[in-house]
């Protein structure tokens, strides 16, 4: 089985044959405007959920946990993302405030990395960004129990159906425990593929105020 299994991943396809190019020397000066044109290059190529990332955190214990997000926003204070503050990745971040980003765009041969402190923001863009989430998506907010031990589908059924008449009810209700969250990069990498596998690797580190570039060996 395990022969098996190690001959058929050996043989999957990573990326495509045409790859795009990233071209060192003109690259911008700022890390997130450089991001900001490869997201959008990876919505054009139909990537789907182009503006999901991986973020990884890890607890007092050392252990690393990484879940998938969705970016919310890039400002002067960071690389922002949305979650409950009673939930694993909140403890995590109370013990070690530093975490890692990883976007992946496959069909392009490109990742992003993004490494950091983390900071919560203040509560009331927390409770802006609740608001914003479509009806479905606040109803699970209301939940609650995440990562807790399930007992079955049925009782999750009927603690989902009691979170959507809530805001069913209050369409302005907002859970307390939700809040935004912001990655203040201080090292941000971009990762192209080479079908010759010469990948490039070009990294940002920040330096007070300012970015510095260059190239890493692959």
């Amino acid at each position: 089985m395990t022969d098996s299994l190690a001959t058929t991943l050996r043989a999957l396809r990573s990326f495509p044959d045409d790859l795009p190019d990233l071209a060192v020397g003109a690259a911008p000066g700022d890390p997130v405007e450089l991001f900001t044109t490869w997201l959008g290059e990876a919505a054009d190529a139909g990537v789907l959920a182009p503006h999901a990332m991986t973020l990884s955190t890890s607890g007092p214990d050392g252990v690393v946990t990484a879940r998938t997000l969705i970016l919310k926003d890039i400002d002067e204070r960071g690389w922002l993302f949305a979650s409950r503050d009673d939930g694993p990745k909140a403890r995590d971040l109370g013990a070690n405030p530093f975490a890692a980003l990883t976007f992946f765009w496959p069909a392009l041969g490109r990742q992003v990395r993004v490494t950091g402190p983390v900071r919560k923001r203040p509560q009331a863009e927390g409770e802006a960004d609740f608001l914003a989430r479509p009806v479905e998506a606040r109803a699970a907010a209301f939940v609650g129990h995440q990562s807790e031990p399930l007992g079955s589908l049925d009782e999750y059924a009927s603690a989902h159906a009691d979170a959507v008449a809530r805001v069913a009810d209050d369409p302005h209700l907002v859970a307390r425990t939700w809040n935004t969250w912001a990655v203040a990069a201080d090292s941000v990498e971009f990762w192209q593929a080479s079908p010759d596998r010469a990948h490039i690797r070009l990294r940002y580190s920040r330096h007070g105020r300012d970015w510095e570039h260059g190239l890493l060996w692959p």
